[in-house]
C-alpha cells in the first residue's frame, strides 16, 4: 500500500494539538486593519481552535497528523 499524501496547503496552515484539535491563524488580518476595531484586532491575535465541523475537513487532508 502506498503512503497517503498531506495536502501542504493544510500543513501549512494548521497544526493538531496533543488532544486532537487543529490550531489555526485567525482570519481577517491580512489587510484593512484601519476599518476594523481596536477589540477586534486585539482578540483576533494568536490562534483558534477549529469547530468540529471545520475539523472534519481539515483532518482527511493531514493523514500522519496526531489522532485521538
Amino acid at each position: 500500500m502506498p503512503k497517503m499524501k498531506t495536502k501542504s496547503s493544510a500543513k501549512k496552515r494548521f497544526k493538531v494539538t496533543g488532544t486532537g484539535k487543529i490550531l489555526a491563524g485567525q482570519a481577517g488580518k491580512r489587510h484593512g486593519m484601519i476599518k476594523r476595531t481596536t477589540k477586534f484586532i486585539r482578540t483576533a491575535r494568536g490562534t483558534t481552535t477549529l469547530s468540529k465541523a471545520d475539523e472534519q475537513i481539515i483532518k482527511p487532508m493531514m493523514p500522519y497528523a496526531r489522532k485521538k
